[in-house]
């Protein structure tokens, strides 16, 4: 019963085959190699975007800060929500890479819109010289709170940092969970809905630690290259993130693992639902519920691990009603999740 987090996981079995397959012989290091090379290739057809610039680097927080980096300059500042992940999960990342450009969070949730957004960006470069400037937008795509952005929604938001010029960076962490439950392709979610350069992660879809930069202006790539290399993320057996990612895109296995840790999540939902308060709209593979303080507890002893979105385990009040936050992975059974939903209706 372990639903703390979609990084927790194994590797699926062909990510580790193509591993042992890399590791054979002498190859060129630090993408230097054919491999490496083919799969840019086959990323730049998958995106329909045969002139952009891809890059693989080992983690999520290397892909959004080296990206953002790229499109900011010091003395600029992204726009985000306040529940982006580059703002809670992040440790300061994008400001260290960006070297003192800041973060100015959009008001609301997890979801931006485009009126705050716009109303934010009008804020800013009110102080001239003394002023953050405007900078990149950054959409978390799936939100921290379990949350999709229609097609339309990331279309409305584009284009009110488009009237500003602004870049879209889009943190896909988990890209193909939303691709699946939107029904949409790479494209439709990035480039043809305005963004600019989006990460195609791999990390929490069943792979052992790989994300995708994909930019659609290729003048951006020299430069990224020189961040990556000057951030520390430049691998020297650079083959195996691009072994992981040359089995992920095999027979679409991006699209396989994300459909199963999303039907895994609706089915967990379909059990819950009657016996808890379900806090989101989940369509990927996040579910936050509301049970009284003695249920978790009960559910942390019987084996159950997940995390609180806010409280704690411990408190003086057996009856108060704390928000858990559960995530599925391709490979959760639904027998464990049939015994979590079991001990729940059992209270």
């Amino acid at each position: 019963m372990y639903f703390a987090s979609d990084n927790a996981g194994p590797l699926h079995p062909k990510a580790l085959e193509a591993l042992t397959r890399a590791n054979e012989g002498y190859v060129p290091g630090y993408g230097g190699d054919d491999l490496t090379a083919r799969v840019q290739d086959r990323i730049r057809d998958l995106f329909e975007a045969p002139d952009a610039a891809v890059y693989l680097v080992a983690t999520g927080t290397a892909a959004n800060s080296i990206a953002l980096a790229n499109y900011c300059q010091p003395f600029q500042t992204v726009f985000c929500t306040p529940l982006a992940h580059i703002n809670v999960d992040e440790c300061n990342a994008p400001e260290f890479y960006m070297g003192g450009g800041k973060l100015t969070l959009v008001p609301g949730s997890d979801r931006m819109t485009p009126d705050a957004l716009r109303a934010t960006i009008e804020g800013e470069e009110v102080r001239g010289v003394h002023g953050p400037q405007r900078g990149p937008v950054s959409i978390t795509q799936i939100t921290e709170y379990g949350n999709l952005y229609s097609l339309e929604d990331l279309r409305a938001l584009t284009a009110v940092a488009k009237d500003y010029n602004l870049p879209v960076h889009l943190d896909g962490a988990r890209f193909a969970n939303a691709c699946m439950a939107l029904g949409c392709t790479p494209a439709e979610m990035s480039w043809k809905a305005g963004v600019d350069v989006a990460v195609f992660g791999g990390t929490k879809n069943g792979l052992m630690g790989v994300e995708a930069v994909v930019m659609f202006d290729p003048d951006k790539a020299w430069e990224f290259e020189l961040r990556r290399k000057r951030g520390g993320h430049l691998f020297s057996k650079h083959r195996y993130l691009a072994a992981q990612m040359d089995a992920y895109l095999d027979d679409n296995l991006w699209m396989t693992l994300a459909q199963q840790s999303n039907a895994n999540a609706a089915h967990l939902v379909e059990g819950l639902t009657g016996a808890a308060t379900i806090r989101n709209e989940p369509k990927g593979n996040m579910v936050f519920f509301d049970v009284p303080r003695h249920l978790h507890q009960k559910l942390q002893d019987a084996g159950a691990m997940y995390y609180l979105w806010e409280g704690t385990f411990e408190g003086d009040d057996p009856n108060e009603m704390l928000t858990g936050r559960l995530v599925c992975d391709w490979s959760i059974s639904q027998d464990n999740i049939d015994k979590f939903v079991s001990l729940v209706k059992a209270g």
